[in-house]
Protein backbone atom coordinates (compact mmCIF):
# COMPACT_ATOMS: atom_id res chain seq x y z
CA UNK A 1 0.00 0.00 0.00
CA UNK A 2 1.99 3.40 -1.17
CA UNK A 3 1.41 6.45 1.04
CA UNK A 4 -1.22 7.88 -0.45
CA UNK A 5 -3.38 5.01 -0.16
CA UNK A 6 -2.60 4.54 3.27
CA UNK A 7 -3.99 7.79 4.22
CA UNK A 8 -6.94 7.20 2.51
CA UNK A 9 -8.35 4.17 4.14
CA UNK A 10 -6.99 5.45 7.90
CA UNK A 11 -8.97 8.61 7.07
CA UNK A 12 -12.28 6.58 6.13
CA UNK A 13 -11.86 4.40 9.32
CA UNK A 14 -11.41 7.11 11.45
CA UNK A 15 -14.49 9.93 9.45
CA UNK A 16 -17.08 6.86 9.15
CA UNK A 17 -17.21 6.00 12.74
CA UNK A 18 -19.76 7.84 14.78
CA UNK A 19 -17.53 9.65 17.35
CA UNK A 20 -19.07 9.89 20.93
CA UNK A 21 -16.86 12.57 22.34
CA UNK A 22 -17.40 16.52 22.54
CA UNK A 23 -14.45 18.85 21.91
CA UNK A 24 -13.65 21.87 23.99
CA UNK A 25 -12.28 24.57 22.74
CA UNK A 26 -9.76 24.62 25.31
CA UNK A 27 -7.99 20.85 23.47
CA UNK A 28 -9.17 18.75 26.54
CA UNK A 29 -11.36 16.64 25.02
CA UNK A 30 -15.12 16.10 27.32
CA UNK A 31 -16.78 12.71 27.54
CA UNK A 32 -20.27 12.92 25.91
CA UNK A 33 -22.19 10.25 23.77
CA UNK A 34 -24.69 9.86 20.81
CA UNK A 35 -27.42 11.97 22.85
CA UNK A 36 -27.02 13.67 26.07
CA UNK A 37 -28.03 13.67 29.02
CA UNK A 38 -31.54 15.08 28.32
CA UNK A 39 -31.67 12.64 25.19
CA UNK A 40 -31.06 15.23 22.44
CA UNK A 41 -29.49 13.74 19.31
CA UNK A 42 -25.79 15.18 18.80
CA UNK A 43 -24.57 15.81 15.65
CA UNK A 44 -21.82 13.30 13.91
CA UNK A 45 -18.17 14.80 15.09
CA UNK A 46 -14.70 13.55 13.72
CA UNK A 47 -11.31 13.52 15.20
CA UNK A 48 -8.49 16.18 14.52
CA UNK A 49 -5.52 14.73 12.93
CA UNK A 50 -6.18 11.47 15.10
CA UNK A 51 -6.60 13.33 18.29
CA UNK A 52 -9.41 13.06 20.93
CA UNK A 53 -9.95 16.33 19.96
CA UNK A 54 -13.34 16.06 18.16
CA UNK A 55 -15.28 18.88 15.98
CA UNK A 56 -18.50 18.21 14.59
CA UNK A 57 -19.21 17.59 10.97
CA UNK A 58 -21.83 20.30 10.96
CA UNK A 59 -20.57 23.53 11.12
CA UNK A 60 -22.83 26.74 12.40
CA UNK A 61 -21.33 29.69 9.03
CA UNK A 62 -22.02 33.29 10.19
CA UNK A 63 -22.30 34.74 6.58
CA UNK A 64 -25.94 34.71 6.27
CA UNK A 65 -27.32 35.77 9.46
CA UNK A 66 -31.18 36.67 10.08
CA UNK A 67 -31.97 40.36 10.34
CA UNK A 68 -35.23 41.99 11.00
CA UNK A 69 -36.05 45.60 10.39
CA UNK A 70 -32.53 46.57 8.91
CA UNK A 71 -30.57 44.93 11.53
CA UNK A 72 -29.37 41.35 12.82
CA UNK A 73 -32.59 39.47 14.41
CA UNK A 74 -30.43 38.94 17.71
CA UNK A 75 -33.60 36.96 19.44
CA UNK A 76 -33.63 34.34 16.50
CA UNK A 77 -29.54 34.11 16.44
CA UNK A 78 -29.57 33.61 19.98
CA UNK A 79 -32.27 30.48 19.88
CA UNK A 80 -30.70 29.20 17.07
CA UNK A 81 -27.15 29.53 18.89
CA UNK A 82 -29.36 27.66 22.24
CA UNK A 83 -30.09 24.99 19.65
CA UNK A 84 -26.88 24.71 17.95
CA UNK A 85 -25.24 23.62 20.54
CA UNK A 86 -27.74 21.45 22.14
CA UNK A 87 -27.28 19.37 19.45
CA UNK A 88 -23.30 19.62 19.31
CA UNK A 89 -22.99 21.87 16.87
CA UNK A 90 -20.20 24.11 18.91
CA UNK A 91 -18.07 25.03 15.32
CA UNK A 92 -18.89 28.79 14.67
CA UNK A 93 -17.43 30.45 11.28
CA UNK A 94 -17.11 34.03 10.54
CA UNK A 95 -15.00 36.83 9.12
CA UNK A 96 -13.60 40.19 9.24
CA UNK A 97 -16.05 41.44 6.21
CA UNK A 98 -19.08 39.21 7.05
CA UNK A 99 -22.19 41.85 7.13
CA UNK A 100 -19.94 44.44 7.05
CA UNK A 101 -18.36 43.47 10.62
CA UNK A 102 -21.28 42.77 12.36
CA UNK A 103 -20.74 38.97 12.09
CA UNK A 104 -17.92 38.94 14.27
CA UNK A 105 -19.55 41.55 16.74
CA UNK A 106 -22.71 38.89 17.02
CA UNK A 107 -20.34 36.35 18.11
CA UNK A 108 -18.91 38.85 20.88
CA UNK A 109 -22.78 40.17 22.03
CA UNK A 110 -24.67 36.66 21.59
CA UNK A 111 -21.75 34.12 21.33
CA UNK A 112 -19.48 34.98 23.97
CA UNK A 113 -22.13 35.29 26.78
CA UNK A 114 -21.33 31.32 26.68
CA UNK A 115 -18.46 29.07 28.33
CA UNK A 116 -15.94 29.77 26.25
CA UNK A 117 -14.73 26.13 26.26
CA UNK A 118 -17.77 25.35 25.06
CA UNK A 119 -17.56 26.48 21.49
CA UNK A 120 -14.92 26.81 18.59
CA UNK A 121 -14.44 29.81 16.96
CA UNK A 122 -13.02 30.35 13.28
CA UNK A 123 -12.98 34.15 11.64
CA UNK A 124 -10.77 35.28 8.93
CA UNK A 125 -7.93 37.88 7.94
CA UNK A 126 -9.01 39.96 5.32
CA UNK A 127 -5.57 40.29 2.98
CA UNK A 128 -6.83 42.77 0.92
CA UNK A 129 -7.23 45.60 3.89
CA UNK A 130 -3.80 44.37 4.74
CA UNK A 131 -0.67 46.56 3.09
CA UNK A 132 1.44 45.97 6.30
CA UNK A 133 2.45 44.01 9.22
CA UNK A 134 1.19 46.77 11.28
CA UNK A 135 -2.26 46.43 9.33
CA UNK A 136 -2.79 42.72 10.25
CA UNK A 137 -1.97 43.72 14.03
CA UNK A 138 -4.83 46.16 13.60
CA UNK A 139 -7.13 43.98 12.14
CA UNK A 140 -6.19 40.82 14.63
CA UNK A 141 -6.78 42.87 17.45
CA UNK A 142 -9.90 44.40 16.21
CA UNK A 143 -11.20 40.84 15.82
CA UNK A 144 -10.52 39.86 19.25
CA UNK A 145 -12.10 42.86 20.37
CA UNK A 146 -15.42 42.61 18.76
CA UNK A 147 -15.25 39.15 19.04
CA UNK A 148 -14.60 39.01 22.90
CA UNK A 149 -13.16 35.44 22.06
CA UNK A 150 -9.73 35.75 24.00
CA UNK A 151 -8.54 33.34 21.24
CA UNK A 152 -9.14 31.74 18.01
CA UNK A 153 -9.37 28.22 17.22
CA UNK A 154 -9.14 28.41 13.86
CA UNK A 155 -7.45 31.33 12.11
CA UNK A 156 -7.49 32.10 8.28
CA UNK A 157 -6.15 33.63 5.84
CA UNK A 158 -9.35 34.70 3.63
CA UNK A 159 -9.61 33.75 0.00
CA UNK A 160 -6.20 33.92 -1.13
CA UNK A 161 -4.62 32.56 -3.98
CA UNK A 162 -0.85 32.23 -4.98
CA UNK A 163 -0.17 35.86 -5.07
CA UNK A 164 -2.09 36.46 -2.02
CA UNK A 165 0.50 33.68 -0.41
CA UNK A 166 3.60 35.71 -1.35
CA UNK A 167 2.45 38.79 -0.18
CA UNK A 168 1.51 37.48 3.02
CA UNK A 169 5.06 36.23 3.28
CA UNK A 170 6.92 39.68 1.88
CA UNK A 171 5.08 41.37 4.55
CA UNK A 172 5.65 39.58 6.79
CA UNK A 173 2.52 38.88 8.05
CA UNK A 174 2.72 35.22 8.34
CA UNK A 175 5.14 35.62 11.14
CA UNK A 176 2.83 37.50 13.36
CA UNK A 177 0.62 34.67 12.90
CA UNK A 178 3.20 32.71 14.02
CA UNK A 179 4.07 34.56 16.86
CA UNK A 180 0.32 34.54 17.99
CA UNK A 181 -0.02 31.08 17.59
CA UNK A 182 2.93 30.43 19.99
CA UNK A 183 1.28 32.84 22.47
CA UNK A 184 -1.64 30.79 22.20
CA UNK A 185 -4.22 33.10 20.66
CA UNK A 186 -4.70 31.55 17.91
CA UNK A 187 -4.96 27.34 18.26
CA UNK A 188 -4.73 26.28 15.21
CA UNK A 189 -3.94 28.56 11.21
CA UNK A 190 -5.36 27.64 7.92
CA UNK A 191 -6.49 29.51 4.55
CA UNK A 192 -9.73 29.18 2.52
CA UNK A 193 -8.70 29.57 -1.30
CA UNK A 194 -10.84 30.06 -4.88
CA UNK A 195 -7.57 30.15 -6.28
CA UNK A 196 -6.39 27.51 -9.26
CA UNK A 197 -6.07 23.83 -8.08
CA UNK A 198 -2.27 24.17 -8.70
CA UNK A 199 -2.38 27.40 -7.31
CA UNK A 200 -4.02 25.19 -4.21
CA UNK A 201 -1.54 22.83 -4.30
CA UNK A 202 1.47 25.00 -4.29
CA UNK A 203 0.49 26.49 -1.14
CA UNK A 204 -0.20 23.23 0.57
CA UNK A 205 2.74 22.46 -0.19
CA UNK A 206 4.74 25.38 0.65
CA UNK A 207 3.48 25.79 4.27
CA UNK A 208 2.82 23.49 7.17
CA UNK A 209 -0.88 24.06 7.38
CA UNK A 210 -3.08 23.07 9.99
CA UNK A 211 -6.53 22.93 7.86
CA UNK A 212 -7.45 24.39 5.02
CA UNK A 213 -11.07 25.78 3.96
CA UNK A 214 -12.14 24.97 -0.09
CA UNK A 215 -15.39 24.89 -1.97
CA UNK A 216 -17.17 21.38 -2.58
CA UNK A 217 -20.32 20.46 -3.70
CA UNK A 218 -22.01 17.54 -5.85
CA UNK A 219 -21.72 20.42 -8.83
CA UNK A 220 -18.03 21.72 -8.29
CA UNK A 221 -17.12 18.29 -7.65
CA UNK A 222 -16.05 17.55 -11.25
CA UNK A 223 -17.14 20.62 -13.06
CA UNK A 224 -15.53 22.83 -10.71
CA UNK A 225 -12.39 20.07 -10.06
CA UNK A 226 -13.47 20.08 -6.61
CA UNK A 227 -12.18 16.37 -6.24
CA UNK A 228 -8.75 17.41 -7.21
CA UNK A 229 -8.64 19.61 -4.38
CA UNK A 230 -9.95 17.36 -1.83
CA UNK A 231 -7.77 14.58 -3.12
CA UNK A 232 -4.61 17.21 -2.72
CA UNK A 233 -5.93 18.23 0.88
CA UNK A 234 -6.34 14.45 1.68
CA UNK A 235 -2.69 13.17 0.39
CA UNK A 236 -0.91 16.55 2.54
CA UNK A 237 -3.43 15.11 5.31
CA UNK A 238 -4.64 18.41 5.75
CA UNK A 239 -8.20 18.29 6.90
CA UNK A 240 -10.92 19.76 4.98
CA UNK A 241 -13.13 22.54 6.15
CA UNK A 242 -15.97 22.74 3.69
CA UNK A 243 -17.56 26.09 2.34
CA UNK A 244 -20.78 26.31 -0.04
CA UNK A 245 -21.75 22.35 0.16
CA UNK A 246 -25.65 23.95 -1.21
CA UNK A 247 -23.83 26.50 -3.40
CA UNK A 248 -25.36 29.07 -1.78
CA UNK A 249 -29.15 27.27 -1.57
CA UNK A 250 -28.59 26.52 -5.30
CA UNK A 251 -28.55 22.56 -4.42
CA UNK A 252 -31.49 22.87 -1.67
CA UNK A 253 -33.13 21.45 -5.00
CA UNK A 254 -32.71 19.61 -8.23
CA UNK A 255 -35.72 21.07 -9.79
CA UNK A 256 -39.06 19.54 -10.48
CA UNK A 257 -37.35 16.22 -12.21
CA UNK A 258 -34.18 15.98 -9.96
CA UNK A 259 -36.65 15.85 -6.76
CA UNK A 260 -38.61 13.57 -7.73
CA UNK A 261 -35.88 11.02 -8.76
CA UNK A 262 -34.67 11.55 -5.49
CA UNK A 263 -38.00 11.27 -3.61
CA UNK A 264 -38.59 8.08 -5.32
CA UNK A 265 -35.84 6.86 -3.52
CA UNK A 266 -36.16 8.68 -0.11
CA UNK A 267 -39.65 9.90 -0.46
CA UNK A 268 -38.49 11.38 3.46
CA UNK A 269 -35.24 12.99 2.70
CA UNK A 270 -34.64 16.91 1.33
CA UNK A 271 -32.88 17.23 -1.77
CA UNK A 272 -30.76 19.57 0.96
CA UNK A 273 -30.13 16.89 3.22
CA UNK A 274 -28.64 14.50 0.32
CA UNK A 275 -26.41 17.30 -0.53
CA UNK A 276 -24.91 17.78 2.49
CA UNK A 277 -24.28 13.54 2.79
CA UNK A 278 -22.23 13.87 -0.22
CA UNK A 279 -20.09 16.23 1.56
CA UNK A 280 -20.09 14.44 4.89
CA UNK A 281 -19.62 11.00 2.99
CA UNK A 282 -15.96 12.28 2.23
CA UNK A 283 -13.54 10.69 4.96
CA UNK A 284 -11.00 13.70 4.85
CA UNK A 285 -13.98 16.72 5.49
CA UNK A 286 -13.51 18.01 9.49
CA UNK A 287 -16.01 20.79 9.25
CA UNK A 288 -19.38 21.13 6.42
CA UNK A 289 -20.01 24.88 7.22
CA UNK A 290 -24.03 25.81 6.61
CA UNK A 291 -25.22 29.18 6.69
CA UNK A 292 -28.00 29.16 8.57
CA UNK A 293 -30.84 31.88 8.51
CA UNK A 294 -34.15 29.99 9.55
CA UNK A 295 -34.25 27.57 12.39
CA UNK A 296 -36.22 25.10 10.48
CA UNK A 297 -33.57 25.08 7.82
CA UNK A 298 -31.22 24.33 11.11
CA UNK A 299 -33.69 21.75 12.92
CA UNK A 300 -32.90 20.08 9.57
CA UNK A 301 -29.37 20.46 9.61
CA UNK A 302 -29.74 18.65 12.92
CA UNK A 303 -31.53 15.64 11.80
CA UNK A 304 -29.53 15.11 8.30
CA UNK A 305 -26.38 15.36 10.71
CA UNK A 306 -27.12 12.76 14.02
CA UNK A 307 -25.84 10.66 13.00
CA UNK A 308 -24.45 11.52 9.57
CA UNK A 309 -25.09 8.29 7.21
CA UNK A 310 -22.83 8.18 3.86
CA UNK A 311 -24.46 8.12 1.01
CA UNK A 312 -24.08 4.11 -0.45
CA UNK A 313 -22.39 3.57 -3.85
CA UNK A 314 -25.85 3.51 -5.67
CA UNK A 315 -27.42 6.11 -3.69
CA UNK A 316 -24.26 8.29 -5.27
CA UNK A 317 -25.57 7.39 -8.68
CA UNK A 318 -29.16 8.63 -7.77
CA UNK A 319 -27.38 11.82 -6.67
CA UNK A 320 -25.52 11.94 -9.90
CA UNK A 321 -28.77 11.02 -12.15
CA UNK A 322 -30.84 13.83 -10.11
CA UNK A 323 -27.74 16.48 -10.76
CA UNK A 324 -27.65 15.55 -14.52
CA UNK A 325 -31.60 16.71 -14.71
CA UNK A 326 -31.22 19.35 -12.75
CA UNK A 327 -28.94 21.04 -15.24
CA UNK A 328 -31.10 21.01 -18.16
CA UNK A 329 -32.17 24.46 -16.81
CA UNK A 330 -28.96 26.39 -16.58
CA UNK A 331 -28.56 28.92 -13.64
CA UNK A 332 -25.89 31.38 -12.70
CA UNK A 333 -23.53 29.86 -10.45
CA UNK A 334 -23.88 32.42 -8.00
CA UNK A 335 -23.51 31.58 -4.12
CA UNK A 336 -24.55 35.37 -2.98
CA UNK A 337 -21.37 35.64 -0.97
CA UNK A 338 -21.68 39.33 -1.51
CA UNK A 339 -18.22 40.09 -2.27
CA UNK A 340 -19.07 41.87 -5.52
CA UNK A 341 -21.35 44.57 -3.24
CA UNK A 342 -21.34 47.62 -3.11
CA UNK A 343 -21.35 48.03 -7.26
CA UNK A 344 -20.69 51.73 -8.34
CA UNK A 345 -23.88 52.26 -9.89
CA UNK A 346 -26.33 50.01 -7.35
CA UNK A 347 -27.29 47.03 -8.97
CA UNK A 348 -28.17 44.44 -6.53
CA UNK A 349 -25.84 41.63 -7.82
CA UNK A 350 -26.53 39.02 -5.36
CA UNK A 351 -30.34 39.48 -5.52
CA UNK A 352 -30.94 39.72 -9.12
CA UNK A 353 -29.31 36.74 -9.86
CA UNK A 354 -31.43 34.85 -7.06
CA UNK A 355 -34.29 35.93 -9.07
CA UNK A 356 -32.59 35.16 -12.25
CA UNK A 357 -31.98 31.75 -10.54
CA UNK A 358 -35.51 31.27 -9.45
CA UNK A 359 -37.29 31.92 -12.68
CA UNK A 360 -34.66 29.41 -14.11
CA UNK A 361 -36.04 26.48 -11.77
CA UNK A 362 -39.65 27.69 -11.85
CA UNK A 363 -39.64 29.09 -15.23
CA UNK A 364 -42.93 31.32 -13.80
CA UNK A 365 -41.78 34.63 -16.28
CA UNK A 366 -44.97 36.61 -14.30
CA UNK A 367 -43.67 36.27 -11.20
CA UNK A 368 -39.77 36.47 -12.00
CA UNK A 369 -40.81 40.45 -13.32
CA UNK A 370 -43.26 41.01 -10.65
CA UNK A 371 -39.96 40.07 -7.83
CA UNK A 372 -37.42 42.68 -10.55
CA UNK A 373 -40.33 45.64 -10.03
CA UNK A 374 -40.28 44.42 -6.04
CA UNK A 375 -35.95 44.48 -6.25
CA UNK A 376 -36.14 48.15 -8.18
CA UNK A 377 -37.58 49.61 -5.55
CA UNK A 378 -34.68 49.33 -3.07
CA UNK A 379 -32.07 49.65 -5.54
CA UNK A 380 -30.71 48.95 -8.94
CA UNK A 381 -31.47 45.88 -10.96
CA UNK A 382 -29.96 44.15 -14.36
CA UNK A 383 -30.88 47.18 -16.81
CA UNK A 384 -28.89 49.42 -14.74
CA UNK A 385 -25.51 47.70 -14.87
CA UNK A 386 -22.98 49.81 -16.91
CA UNK A 387 -20.91 47.08 -17.79
CA UNK A 388 -17.70 49.10 -15.61
CA UNK A 389 -16.45 45.26 -14.54
CA UNK A 390 -15.36 46.44 -11.00
CA UNK A 391 -17.09 43.34 -9.75
CA UNK A 392 -15.45 41.35 -11.85
CA UNK A 393 -12.31 40.77 -9.79
CA UNK A 394 -13.84 40.20 -6.53
CA UNK A 395 -16.01 37.09 -7.79
CA UNK A 396 -14.85 34.01 -6.61
CA UNK A 397 -16.47 32.23 -8.61
CA UNK A 398 -15.85 33.85 -11.79
CA UNK A 399 -18.90 34.87 -12.62
CA UNK A 400 -18.98 37.31 -16.51
CA UNK A 401 -21.25 39.27 -14.32
CA UNK A 402 -21.64 42.39 -16.98
CA UNK A 403 -22.63 39.82 -19.64
CA UNK A 404 -25.03 38.05 -17.17
CA UNK A 405 -27.10 41.08 -16.27
CA UNK A 406 -27.58 41.95 -20.24
CA UNK A 407 -29.16 38.43 -20.54
CA UNK A 408 -31.19 39.12 -17.29
CA UNK A 409 -31.89 42.35 -18.77
CA UNK A 410 -33.14 40.95 -21.88
CA UNK A 411 -35.45 38.04 -19.68
CA UNK A 412 -37.10 41.51 -18.07
CA UNK A 413 -38.32 42.52 -21.36
CA UNK A 414 -39.51 39.63 -22.20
Amino acid sequence: MNRRDFLKSTLSLAAFASVARFARADDAPAQGTAADAAGTPQVTRRPYRGTDVTIPLLGFGLMRLPGKNGRLDYDTIDKMFDKALAAGINYFDTAYVYIGGNSERCVGDLLAKRPRESYYLATKLPLRHVNSQADAERIFNEQLERTKAGYFDFYLLHNIGWRDWQKSKNLQVVEFLERKKAEGVIKRLGFSCHDSTGNLKRIIDDYTWDFCQIQLNVQDWEAGDAKTRYDILAEANVPAIIMEPLRGGALASYGEEGDRILRNVSPDASPASWSFRFVGSLPNVLVALSGMNRMDHLEENIRTFSPLVPLTESEQRVLRTAFAASQKKLSIPCTGCRYCVPCPVGVQIPDVFARANEYHRSGDADAFRKAVEDLAKTGGVAADCVSCGACLPKCPQHIAIPDEMKKIATLVKG
